[in-house]
């Protein structure tokens, strides 16, 4: 997560300056979280997405903060008091659909899809671990973004987020990969207690090789409408039980 954030903030900044700071930036001077709680706009299930957002901006000034970059966390500080100051957020910025994808396709990852084989055939490998049996849990901060691999140690992705707390306890990870899923259009939808691990935490891994993962379907819908289809979630969690 600290490197995703870390480049949010090279997009959003352009090339470091090389000028060294003049004073400490002040995170705390954007009053992100006292706007949270003033302004309506920023309130509700409706306005969640903003909210995320806005805390990802604030999120990126504290990695600049933290190598020394305080002249550009300032300006990122800056930039987050004026989008709170200005005009509703949510009629900010550009309608142009064509320009969004383009700029969104910059975020998805570039490792090809089946690249590299693994270690695991390695003397020294050491065994995986099933997910749902760790005494010690998994942070959320070690799942998203973490690797996803198949039983014969070929990439799949990456995990991109995380759904709990279904009704049937039926907890998913959505894993893309740039080389050939596409988040939100065509991700796999992976039960979480199906999952392996490896013991850095660092990999994890589907109970499937590399061929058959490239036969299961993909999630139906970007809006999470199939989280209701309980049907759908049977067959599609069926195709991760080892047979």
């Amino acid at each position: 997560m600290r490197a995703a954030k870390f480049l949010l903030a090279l997009a959003l900044l352009g090339p470091w300056t090389a000028t060294a700071a003049r004073a400490e930036c002040q995170i705390g001077d954007a009053k992100l979280e006292e706007a949270i709680v003033q302004k309506p706009q920023l309130r509700g299930a409706a306005n969640r997405q903003t909210v995320r957002e806005l805390r990802s901006l604030r999120d990126a000034a504290f990695i600049l903060w933290s190598y020394g970059r305080h002249d550009d966390c300032e300006r990122l500080v800056a930039n987050i008091r004026e989008l709170l100051s200005g005009p509703s957020i949510d009629t900010l910025g550009d309608n142009d659909e064509e320009e969004a994808d383009r700029q969104i396709g910059a975020r998805e990852p570039k490792a090809r899809r089946g690249a590299v084989q693994g270690r695991r055939a390695d003397r020294d490998a050491k065994p995986l671990l099933a997910v749902d049996t760790l005494v010690q849990g998994l942070r959320s901060d070690q799942f998203i973004g973490a690797e996803v691999r198949s039983s014969d140690d070929r990439i799949v992705g990456e995990v991109r987020t995380i759904v709990f707390g279904t009704g049937d306890r039926r907890d998913y990870a959505i894993v893309a990969s740039g080389g050939f899923f596409t988040a939100g259009k065509a991700s796999i939808v992976v039960p979480i207690r199906s999952l392996m691990i490896s013991q850095e935490r660092d990999v994890l891994y589907l109970p499937m090789v590399d061929a058959d993962v490239r036969t299961l379907p993909p999630m139906p819908d970007e809006a999470y409408r199939w989280l209701e289809d309980k049907e759908w979630r049977v067959r599609n969690d069926a195709r991760f039980t080892p047979r």
